[in-house]
This record gives C-alpha cells, sequence and structure tokens, in this order.
C-alpha cells in the first residue's frame, strides 16, 4: 500500500453518508476499474489509475466503517481498516467475470472491518466462534431494539439469529473478555484504597496438606502397633532413634530398619502400589 493510498482521503467522512447508495457513485469510478484491468500489471499508468479508483469509492468505505462506530474503536482506525478492505477489493477485482464492483467490494470491507474486532479488540483470546457470536449478538440487539421499542430478551435475540438460547447465553458470557480490568484498578475509598490484585487469592498450600491427612490415616492402620508407635515418637513426639531405642528395648539400628519399613509402607499406600 503506497502513502498516497492510505493517507488523507481514507479520513475524509463523505457528506450524507449515513444514506450512501452505491449506485450514486458515477460511472466514471467503474470505468477507472475497467481502465485499470485493460492495462498490463506493469503498465506505468495503471498506479495512477489504481489510485483514483481508491479516492473515488472512498465514500463507500468510509460509509460502511461508520456503521461499525460506536463500539469501542475509534472511528479513525475503522476508516482506515476499511481502506485497506477497499485496497483489497480493487487489487483483486476481476471485471471480466461481470460482477458489479459494489457488490464484491462490500462483503470484503466488511469482512476486513469484522476481522479488525475479531482480531484487535479481545483483551482474552475466545474461539473465533464466540467472537462472531458477540458480533451477531450485538447487530441483533440494535435491530431489535428498533423493532420491539424495548430491550430483547435472550429467547427474543435467539429466535432472531436461529441459535439456542444457550448459545445466545454463551455468546453473552463469552463477551466479557471482550474488556478487561487492570489488577492496578484502585478499589475502596480513604485510607482502605487498594489494588484491585491485592483481593485476588493465592495458592494455600494447606489444601493439599489437608488431602494428604485424610489419606494418611487408613495408611497408618496398615501399620502394627510397633510401627506405629515408631512413627509416633519420630514424627509427633520429635524423639532420636536412639531415645526411641531406649524406649522400645531395641538397638538404635534396629529402629532405623523399623522406621524405614514403616515409611516404604506408607508410601506404598499412598501412591496406591504397595
Amino acid at each position: 500500500m503506497t502513502a498516497h493510498t492510505t493517507s488523507a482521503p481514507a479520513t475524509t467522512r463523505p457528506a450524507g453518508s449515513a444514506k450512501l447508495d452505491p449506485r450514486s457513485l458515477t460511472d466514471s469510478a467503474a470505468n477507472l476499474l475497467d481502465a485499470m484491468a485493460a492495462l498490463p500489471a506493469n503498465h506505468p499508468s495503471r498506479a495512477a489509475l489504481r489510485d483514483r479508483a481508491i479516492e473515488a469509492w472512498l465514500p463507500l468505505a468510509n460509509h460502511l466503517a461508520h456503521r461499525y462506530s460506536g463500539r469501542g474503536e475509534p472511528n479513525d482506525d475503522l476508516v482506515q481498516t476499511a481502506a485497506i478492505g477497499l485496497i483489497k477489493a480493487i487489487d483483486k477485482f476481476d471485471p471480466s467475470r461481470g460482477v458489479d464492483f459494489a457488490g464484491y467490494a462490500i462483503p470484503t470491507i466488511i469482512g476486513e472491518l469484522k476481522r479488525h474486532f475479531r482480531d484487535r479488540t479481545w483483551d482474552i483470546r475466545v474461539p473465533r466462534r464466540l467472537q462472531e457470536l458477540r458480533l451477531a449478538i450485538s447487530d441483533a440487539n440494535s435491530t431489535l431494539l428498533q423493532t420491539l421499542g424495548r430491550s430483547p430478551t435472550v429467547a427474543d435475540i435467539a429466535a432472531h439469529l436461529k441459535v439456542t438460547e444457550e448459545e445466545v447465553l454463551e455468546g453473552l458470557e463469552g463477551a466479557r473478555a471482550y474488556n478487561a480490568v487492570s489488577l492496578s484498578t484502585p478499589t475502596g475509598d480513604g485510607e482502605r484504597a487498594t489494588e484491585l490484585g491485592d483481593l485476588l487469592g493465592g495458592e494455600d498450600g494447606e489444601f493439599e496438606l489437608a488431602e494428604m491427612r485424610v489419606a494418611l490415616g487408613p495408611a497408618l492402620a496398615t501399620l502394627d502397633q510397633r510401627e506405629q508407635r515408631i512413627l509416633t515418637l519420630r514424627f509427633y513426639g520429635n524423639l532420636t532413634q536412639s531415645q526411641i531405642a531406649e524406649q522400645i528395648g531395641v538397638s538404635q539400628m534396629h529402629v532405623s530398619r523399623l522406621l524405614a519399613r514403616a515409611l516404604t509402607k506408607l508410601r506404598g499406600q499412598l501412591d496406591g502400589t504397595y
């Protein structure tokens, strides 16, 4: 894309663009495309004809861009995006196929605008199906608000889009990812003011310990009384192996072997492999 084709003309909104009819564009706009097609790709006049064609059809692109205004994106960005779609349509258009250029350009430009919303305005990535569903729900909501004279219900939107109510609810839920809130957002006021991120919980290692304690009871029950006593004295009484040996009347070496055997049994029970 040259600087000439994407600068000043792309940011100008034509007068009365809200009521623009593609048929109102002069025949000369279409003739420019015919003239381009008649020239070889490397002809020196082709670039000038391309620029003139872009300028001639920009009112159509601007009109389509402003149909998508008010959805959280700057109008200038939408106008530039529509201009890109127009340029793609002009570069790919083939008059020999007998298709009217407006009929070819309009879906191309609209597709570019929808891709802009889908790919650039979501703070959290969601499946493309939900992104497209959100746009469809937004369009349906605007249309039904006018025709019904009230805010449409989920059932109204579902019937209008010919989808289930569950799909509409899924699209509305996915729309929450459209805008995210910074974790640095202040909350509260006065001396108790804090940031949103400070209110989020973290990992609690006690949950894992609690699960371990629940599983440990049945595992301990598989040990004999002497093994249970040794583990209790070692890990709850904090006694050394020599102190345990004195209490139960065996050698310290024997306590070490009994302790190792008991721990092996416990690991096997907890792992489900013993």
